[in-house]
């Protein structure tokens, strides 16, 4: 097995400002043609590093040093009076290395993406995109969430939602170029696209949508089969609105359980099931259930044993969706008690919440169900009243459709992005509860029996970390993918195996406390000797 630890592509011949920098900058607010505004440019200092005591993700913890830049603020108007605008943030490095990368956003978004932070699965101590010399930009994806709105509220205006979809990240795309090409006086020479959830949605929307736009794409944990995802998130909290409903308490039941199954089976014992596909197969809920006439926290009722195989099956349409598909297949097994304060992991944060599903969701409810249940009632059925429990997806079916046909980026053709040189790499967390890694999995075997495996080892990756939920918690999970998609997109230098570490996310050092190997699909780490904590002491095997 080849390890690969990269500090950093080398550079692009460096190019600077067309004329003063300050005065460059400013001077893009001026020159912008509709329906592309730019609101606001202006040369930034450089910045130092910090990291901040609590954030969503250990990554958006950190806010890595920048270098001086040019800052541009802007938006594309709609072409509805009622749509909003789509906002976005281009930063402009005085010293560019000609490439660009465009992040991805997250849930529903609804954010500005700044492009100034880590990009997903970022070692911690690494120097930002930015201060690499990149053009980094991001976008809201034409709506801003609003205080006290639910965050699916935008989907009921037609344009808002094909601009959530993928007409936004392309515009942005187009209007960064126009950026780069009147600050440099060139057009960049290589563009990265990289997002993780639903930017990782975003991100295989570009490869199959617009695959003449990027030059390397990393995709992780993407939420690819967008229509399904939302149907199965809501039937796993419906199932839970009663006595399925399943306390802390016995959501570490489960997870010791799942560990005292599988833990050993990669041959040692490290807290990591190194094989969930394996221990999918082999574990079984039902040894934990209560004896006749008992319950309580060390058991499991039959109520609760039909909610967790609910979560593990596959959610099934009563018609084709986009590309055929007519299912979403179920979560896996592991992480089920990543602690919630720690990240948005494991079964208390994503399914079950600390209180059952309600209607309207409350903040206690797991946010599957809160994306789920708003999804069902202002996406598909476009009724904020509607009461989820009657929802029947036959009744909707040409919403259904439409919906599928615009989000769920499932087109296993990317033969022109092939064709044209593109590169593609796909992680999935293997304790996801966001979204099932076996969605992803399913994709890049598509992508397989589309185009050959072969062929698809030409262009394109998978890789899968055991033991991660959705936002990089739990066991390894970081690793400069940018490097890679750089060193395979520009000198030919194709990934094979590689190292995930753990780091302490102490500035400036970010110490690794453990590595681990990140294996090709459909490869899983095993042990063969030495140190628990060291990548080394493992080999990736099918």
């Amino acid at each position: 097995m080849l390890f690969i630890t990269i500090a950093g592509a080398a550079p692009a011949a460096a190019d600077t400002f067309a004329g003063d920098a300050a005065a460059t900058c400013s001077g893009l607010v001026a020159s912008a043609q509709a329906p592309v505004r730019i609101d606001q440019a202006a040369l930034q200092e450089p910045s130092m590093l910090s990291v901040a005591e609590k954030a969503g993700s250990p990554a958006a913890r950190v806010a890595p040093a920048n270098p001086a830049f040019c800052k541009v603020l802007g938006h594309i108007d709609p072409r509805d009076p009622n749509a909003p605008p789509i906002r976005f943030e281009v930063n402009l490095p005085v010293d560019w290395n000609g490439r660009s990368l465009q992040y991805g956003g997250g849930g529903f978004n609804g954010v500005l993406i700044t492009g100034l932070g880590l990009p997903p699965a970022y070692p911690f101590d690494q120097s930002s995109p930015l201060a690499r010399g990149f053009v980094t930009y991001g976008t809201d994806s034409g709506h801003q969430a609003k205080q006290g709105e639910p965050p699916q509220t935008f989907a009921l205006n037609d344009e808002a939602f094909e601009n959530f979809a993928h007409v936004a990240y392309k515009k942005v795309r187009d209007a960064a170029v126009d950026l780069m090409q009147r600050a440099y006086g060139k057009r960049p020479t290589k563009m990265y696209f990289m997002g993780s959830s639903e930017g990782g949605r975003e991100a295989l929307t570009m490869a199959q949508r617009y695959p003449d736009d990027f030059d390397g794409i990393f995709a992780r944990v993407p939420v690819i089969n967008w229509a399904g995802l939302q149907h199965a998130g809501t039937r796993s909290g419906l199932v839970t609105m009663g006595e399925g409903w399943i306390s802390p308490a016995q959501v570490k039941l489960v997870a010791e359980a799942v560990r005292k199954a599988c833990d050993k089976a990669d041959g040692v014992e490290d807290a990591i099931v190194e094989n969930p596909v394996a221990c999918k197969a082999s574990f079984k809920p039902e040894s934990l259930r209560c004896a006749a006439g008992q319950s309580g926290d060390a058991c499991l009722t039959d109520a609760q044993i039909k909610a967790i195989d609910t979560l593990h099956s596959t959610y099934k349409f009563p018609f084709p969706l986009a590309n055929g598909l007519d299912d979403y297949p179920g979560w896996g097994v592991s992480g089920e008690d990543t602690p919630p304060a720690a990240s948005a992991g494991g079964w208390i944060a994503w399914w079950l919440g600390t209180a059952a599903p309600t209607q309207p969701p409350q903040p206690a409810n797991g946010i599957a169900w809160i994306y789920g249940a708003g999804g069902i009632q202002y996406v598909f059925a476009r009724d904020p009243k509607l009461d989820v429990t009657t929802y029947k997806p036959e009744e909707h079916k040409a919403r259904l459709l439409e919906v599928s046909n615009l989000m769920d980026s499932t087109n296993p053709d990317l033969s022109r992005f092939r064709a044209l040189g593109g590169r593609l790499i796909m992680l999935e967390h293997m304790a996801d509860y966001a979204q099932s890694p076996y969605a992803g999995i399913r994709y890049f075997e598509s992508v397989e029996q589309k185009l050959g495996k072969a062929e698809t080892a030409e262009f394109a990756r998978l890789y899968t970390a055991p033991g991660v939920d959705h936002v990089g918690n739990g066991a390894p999970a970081n690793i400069d993918m940018l490097s890679l998609l750089v060193d395979w997109v520009e000198s030919g230098k194709a990934p094979d195996d590689l190292k995930v570490v753990e780091q302490k996310i102490e500035a400036p050092d970010f110490a690794t406390t453990r590595s681990l190997p990140l294996c090709r699909w459909p490869a899983w780490p095993h042990y063969t000797s030495g140190p628990i904590e060291a990548a080394s002491s493992f080999s990736c095997s099918q």
